[in-house]
């Protein structure tokens, strides 16, 4: 951790009016705006700290639905839309109209929170610093790698995001930073004052009890889940063959996958592939208040196989609902898991599958993997980081 790194001071009271810019797509389906990530959730509950909030992001020409539905305490400033940083000179115009856009917004608020490495983020931390607002920027990866990942041939893509990421810690060095896990933290340790952030969707009533847990058997069935995005920096291929590893040994394992992406039929296939299809569900996307709180309740595993991450929220929903965690050792996972989960090299399915089997065979295990991870629930919930980004903004006005 950083010496600089700020622990959360209480708030002052004072009033805050924040604008928020990620390079997110949006969609309009007539009054309601959606987002394409859950960040965006996290991001709008900030309205229960500041006296206006506004987030800023790229309004989709094709209007409809997506999972996350902006409330409507949250302001949304749509910005031209352009497919993606990938295609960046064919979106050029775009991007030159929401500078103007942008420029516009820094008249009616006073702090402004930018999350990237992209070009717009760096060109808006500009304005709002040229404008004299509190400007504070923010990373939620590790761009270069995840470049590297989902784009692994795509050499000009790579040096691109590592010249996006080397220009935004050039601006962290006098701009504050709010990052995602302490793998950033240690990144962008340079900035004046740095907070590390863990984001999480998850409230305080919605940790089940102990004697919830307790009721849980591990004598018949064995149910993992995994949720998260099916693309190639989540190595969702793994599942399979973990799952496969596991069945190889005993019989009574299932998975339940909850999300979507490109890769979705591709893991379809590797599961027939290997034969364990029929001991596998992929469920799509399931919301949290939709069926995916009691998915995770009633299981008796959680699994992440990611290559590349910050800090996953998904690891504090297994935590509140007391299932025990095997995840990568990736990013910042390891510091921020400590003692409530087992950490597996990437990419080793044979060392997801024995660490699952030591989850399901060692009571006291799991039991010391459950309370560490309810301590750990209990620190992170939505409305305690939440007033720790309001009170940090607030701190470096």
């Amino acid at each position: 951790m950083p010496s600089s790194t700020y622990l959360g001071a209480p708030a002052s009271g004072s009033a805050l009016r924040l604008a928020v810019y990620t390079d997110y797509v949006y969609r309009r389906q007539a009054q309601a705006v959606y987002a394409e990530r859950a960040f965006a959730m996290f991001v709008a509950r900030l309205a229960d700290c500041c006296e206006r909030l506004v987030i800023a992001g790229r309004l989709s020409p094709q209007p409809g639905r997506w999972h996350y539905r902006l409330p409507e305490t949250v302001e949304y400033l749509p910005l031209p839309y352009y497919a993606s940083l990938a295609r960046a000179v064919s979106g050029t115009p775009a991007m030159l109209r929401s500078v103007l856009r942008f420029w516009k917004l820094l008249d009616d608020v006073d702090a402004a929170w930018i999350l990237g490495p992209s070009p717009l983020s760096l060109v808006f931390a500009v304005l709002s610093a040229m404008r004299g607002k509190t400007t504070v920027l923010g990373a939620r990866q590790d761009l270069p790698r995840y470049a590297r990942t989902r784009h692994p041939n795509r050499r000009a893509l790579q040096a691109a995001a590592l010249l996006l990421e080397t220009l935004q810690r050039a601006a962290a060095r006098r701009l504050p930073m709010i990052v995602v896990g302490p793998d950033l933290a240690r990144r962008y340790r340079t900035a004046p004052h740095v907070l590390q952030l863990t984001v999480s969707l998850i409230s305080e009533t919605d940790i089940v009890a102990a004697s919830e847990v307790e009721r849980r058997s591990y004598d018949d069935e064995l149910c993992i889940l995994s949720v998260g995005r099916l693309e190639a920096e989540k190595n969702p291929l793994l599942l399979a063959d973990v799952l496969a590893q596991l069945l190889e040994r005993n019989g009574r394992w299932r998975l339940t996958v909850c999300g979507e992406g490109a890769m979705a039929g591709d893991l379809s296939r590797r599961l027939r592939e290997l034969g364990v299809g029929e001991r596998a569900e992929l469920r799509g996307y399931v919301p949290i208040d939709g069926g995916l709180l009691e998915l995770y309740r009633s299981s008796h595993a959680f699994l992440h196989v990611s290559w590349t991450e910050g800090l996953p929220q998904v690891l504090y929903e297994a935590f509140a609902a007391g299932v025990p965690v095997v995840a990568t050792a990736v990013g910042g996972v390891p510091e921020a898991v400590g003692e409530a989960g087992l950490l597996v090299p990437a990419g080793d399915a044979q060392a997801a599958a024995s660490a699952l089997a030591r989850v399901a065979a060692d009571d006291a295990l799991r039991w010391r993997l459950v309370r560490a991870g309810f301590e750990e629930a209990r620190r992170h919930t939505i409305e305690a980081e939440c007033r720790r980004v309001a009170d940090f903004i607030r701190a470096n006005g």
